[in-house]
């Protein structure tokens, strides 16, 4: 700790501007493997420092230090925030430093604390349709992680865990007194998140942000200690380095009085402090080591699934107060209202409209809703006001068959009329995807069932077996084919099996 305390003299007496000097004789006090003080201190997070300050707020200094192995532009204004550039799926270094005075926080000494390393956006804009943007990148990209930790490079770090609902984050737990460095991958670009593809140039800047926590009594890691973060734009691979070519090219044609006003490149960049991402203690808390499976999920968030069934007219049981579940009507208060919003997922916008009523939101234009929500969510909000439903792929009617012993009665009490023996009464089922799990999923909301204790979907053939319905069969469905459907008792006896007729 010798060197932390000589560099927090260093700052304290105001010789920030003169440290090179000051270095020299700091770094003869490293000790081996430590880290080189060329790597710890980068000016932009103390050089943003006003010197007008009081006293006391120059002595505080926070508990950890992060710094990325990875040059800083040399284009950027002198009191700008530092700009980095990373070529997209390139393993870059970030450094997790043990920045505290002697005494500091000592409940963590002998502890592991956790961290989250997310790569999220700088536009305020953005952030607030995160989520949206997010899915569209999923969507584009199946199977593809928006940040991955290097594992076999990263050195130090315990417990790794990525989410599969948090493409954009990983944790991990490290010892604050052993060296420790986390490598970390960037596999979307800047361009990705643009209406038009420019370039590089003209990609979003995204931000990297690390969030420490300390263990809690009830040994989770919630406690906030720390967070700081960098702004940075990611290209494909290479780019990044000719445009650190490009802006250095650029700097060297602009005469000495103009370079006063840029920073110049400092070989790492250090993440400066800022507020916690909001709720990231609670982003990994309750993870268990396996992702749950799907259909649990969606049985888990049973008010929530319905929104894709929304273009059904036959849909019930959404547990809404309205009347017609899918339209918002103008007598709506502005809880059902916003209760409207996040079944039809636009939970992003529910503090932005949490003081209208339905008449108020119905009284929108599209226009005013564009310029509020942008273009995407504009557009699919109005349409959602409107009952704009989205014509289903594929239609079928199914309906439960009855009870044996029902229809015996009830051809009994008809004089033994067969014709009169059974009421069968069909339900739509309309598909958005052509799978079997859709299928599953929109038999269990048509009839009220559990999804989890739905075992299989079989549909019986020839000779009567039993034919697992599977994503090609419900492909070659012919439209608007009517089914009955029985449930048996599976063998294990756990849930059951449903099979169409």
């Amino acid at each position: 700790m010798a060197w932390v305390l000589k560099m927090d003299e260093v700052i304290e007496s105001g010789l920030v501007h003169d440290f090179d000097a000051s270095l020299s004789g700091i770094g003869q006090e490293l000790g081996a493997g430590a880290y080189s003080m060329s790597d710890v201190l980068a000016l932009p997070i103390f050089k943003q420092e006003d010197s007008s300050l009081p006293q006391e707020n120059e002595t505080k200094h926070p508990p950890f230090q992060y710094v990325m192995c990875a040059a800083t532009s040399p284009a950027v204004k002198l009191y700008d925030e530092t700009l980095t550039y990373l070529n997209q799926g390139q393993s870059y270094e970030i450094r997790m430093l043990d920045n505290r005075k002697a005494g500091d926080i000592p409940e963590i000494n002998g502890k592991l604390v956790k961290s989250i390393i997310r790569v999220v956006f700088h536009d305020r804009r953005l952030q607030y349709t995160e989520h949206q943007q997010l899915e569209g990148w999923k969507w584009n990209r199946p199977g593809d992680r928006l940040l991955d930790l290097d594992i076999p490079m990263s050195v130090g770090v315990i417990d790794i865990k990525t989410n599969p609902s948090q493409l954009n984050a990983v944790e991990f737990l490290w010892d604050p007194t052993k060296c420790t460095s986390a490598f970390i991958q960037v596999h979307c670009i800047s361009t990705e998140f643009t209406p038009r593809k420019h370039g590089g140039e003209k990609g979003v800047p995204f931000r990297i942000q690390v969030d420490t926590f300390k263990q809690t009594e009830s040994g989770e890691y919630t406690d906030h200690l720390h967070s700081a973060s960098c702004q940075i734009k990611v290209f494909k691979p290479k780019g990044a380095d000719r445009k650190q070519k490009t802006d250095r090219e650029k700097m060297e044609k602009r005469t000495a009085h103009e370079k006063e006003k840029y920073q110049p490149s400092y070989d790492t960049t250090v993440l400066t402090e800022c507020s916690p991402w909001p709720d990231t203690p609670t982003t990994f808390v309750n993870n268990s080591p396996t992702p749950a499976p799907t259909f649990t999920s969606a049985q888990h968030n049973t008010y929530s699934v319905p929104d894709s069934n929304s273009s059904s007219p036959n849909h019930q049981g959404d547990g809404t107060s309205q009347g017609s579940g899918d339209q918002l009507h103008p007598s709506a208060t502005i809880q059902e209202t916003q209760q409207w919003l996040l079944k039809h997922r636009f939970s992003t916008y529910t503090r932005l409209f949490s003081n209208f009523s339905g008449a108020d939101l119905l009284k929108l234009t599209r226009e005013d809703l564009v310029q509020i929500c942008g273009p995407a969510d504009g557009i699919r909000l109005y349409n959602a006001l409107k009952s704009r439903s989205v014509r289903p792929r594929l239609t079928i009617y199914v309906c439960q068959e009855p009870l044996r012993s029902i229809q015996l009665e009830r051809q009994d009490a008809g004089n033994g009329d067969s014709s009169n023996g059974a009421i069968y009464v069909y339900h739509a089922i309309y598909l958005e995807e052509m799978a079997a799990s859709e299928v599953t999923r929109k038999l269990a909301l048509a009839f009220n069932i559990p999804l989890h204790q739905i075992n299989q979907v079989y549909r019986q053939g020839p000779t009567g077996i039993h034919i697992l319905v599977s994503d090609q069969m419900v492909q070659n469905f012919q439209d608007e084919s009517c089914f009955l459907f029985t449930t048996i008792k599976a063998e294990n006896g756990e849930g059951f099996h449903i099979i169409l007729k």
